[in-house]
């Protein structure tokens, strides 16, 4: 029995990162045996268990024999007799298919470092094509380390396998699952233009791919593509740290945009609401988690409004507030200030300029908590005026005054 630190922890090492979790395979072993030694069994497919103490994963080493389509249709087989090589063999990339035994030495067939010296994501072996979710992680893997390159003949292989219709047999929750760690990435167009270019795109996220070729209004949009800008948002919103339901949000604001009349191009009026019912279309089909979906949502139909903070009437901000819950839910309103905020710097030319609308909301939903709604209640009811809409009107109303009085 020998155990061995495998896939990424070993290639962040050698790229000098920061490990965070390390995995292991055990070599000559059997699930009688790790338990006998005090580990617990946590894989049902396949035998995962947890060390005792420090509660890493070993896994037995395994082959694996494509029965189905998708990715769950494999027959596992994890035996003794299993090499480490013959485990390395079943993985995705030769950047992941090294390993490293207890004495520091390093096992790698597949020329992996090589290829990380290279910055080169290339797949270890045509099995490869078994696992349709290896498309979206050598995508994933582009956002993460922007300067590696998908190997010529791993794109390949992807086109091929996107046009056998493996994608298609992907569940909804594996695809939201790599999609959303993709847009964590500190490059996540990176991962885009990956499944744009393999044909992966076009069936996952069409709403997304239909933005490429869509002209804007080059005075707003200098890159004037709107592929380019959504991908230049999303950066942005990595690059301002946003967290995931700003940044699904920063990707789908603009999906309206690719059903714009041809006759009025490049401008395109009323997209915020063909956004908005796009938005739940993506959300309904991948099933992606509710504060996303809301976030996204709101922000698809509110980012005009949110820009234009400065031209709207007092009552106008309230209305935008008040449909985005912001008095109750202040922190997922920053989340779709921050979304606005890499929309507005994600263009051409305007990365460096401040986005002021925030600031002026900020301030506006500041003067509109500051009233004390149960006191003009109170007062109303000591006058004998204290039905349900008088009050509502009453607050509405001091409410409004208080936004004049924050924008003079």
């Amino acid at each position: 029995m020998k155990a061995y630190v495998v896939g990424g922890a070993v290639r962040d090492e050698l790229l000098g990162l920061a490990v965070k979790d390390r995995d292991w395979v055990v070599v000559g072993a059997t699930p009688g045996e790790m338990l006998a030694q005090g580990y617990v069994q946590v894989g049902r497919d396949f035998p995962v268990f947890l060390h005792p103490k420090s509660h890493e994963e070993y896994a037995l080493a395994r082959t694996e024999r494509k029965t189905a389509p998708g990715y769950t249709g494999f027959v596992v087989h994890a035996a003794p007799e299993v090499t480490l090589e013959d485990d390395l063999l079943r993985r995705d990339l030769t950047v992941n298919a090294i390993a490293r035994d207890a004495e520091g030495n390093c096992i790698d067939p597949h020329g992996g470092r090589a290829d990380l010296a290279a910055r080169v994501l290339r797949h270890v072996s045509p099995a490869f094509a078994e696992d349709p979710v290896r498309i979206l992680r050598v995508a994933r893997f582009a956002a993460r380390f922007a300067d590696f390159t998908v190997a010529p003949e791993t794109m390949t292989l992807m086109h091929e396998m996107v046009a056998a219709g493996e994608v298609d047999a992907l569940v909804p929750e594996r695809v939201w699952q790599e999609l959303a760690r993709g847009l964590m990435e500190g490059k996540p167009s990176r991962m885009f233009a990956v499944l744009r270019d393999c044909g992966a795109l076009a069936r996952l996220l069409p709403e997304v791919d239909a933005l490429w070729g869509v002209p804007q209004r080059a005075d707003y949009h200098p890159e004037i593509d709107t592929g380019v800008h959504v991908m230049m948002v999303i950066d942005m919103a990595a690059r301002l740290d946003a967290a995931l339901p700003a940044r699904f949000a920063a990707l789908t604001h603009d999906l309206g945009k690719a059903k714009t009349p041809a006759d009025i191009l490049p401008r395109h009026h009323g997209h915020e609401t063909k956004s908005v019912a796009l938005v739940e279309a993506v959300c309904e089909r991948l099933r992606v988690p509710i504060e996303c979906r809301d976030v996204a949502r709101l922000a698809a139909r509110f980012h005009g409004d949110i820009h234009r903070v400065a031209e709207l009437r007092p009552d106008t901000r309230l209305g935008v507030l008040e449909r985005c819950d912001a008095l109750r839910r202040p922190e997922r309103f920053e989340l779709i200030l921050l979304a606005c905020e890499a929309d507005f710097r994600g263009r051409l030319g305007w990365e460096q300029r401040a986005y002021a609308a925030a600031a002026q909301w900020r301030a506006t939903l500041a003067a509109v908590r500051a009233v004390d709604a149960g006191a003009i209640a109170r007062e109303l009811a000591a006058q004998g005026r204290d039905g349900a809409q008088r009050i509502a009107q009453a607050v509405a109303a001091a409410r409004v005054e208080a936004i004049k009085a924050a924008s003079r």
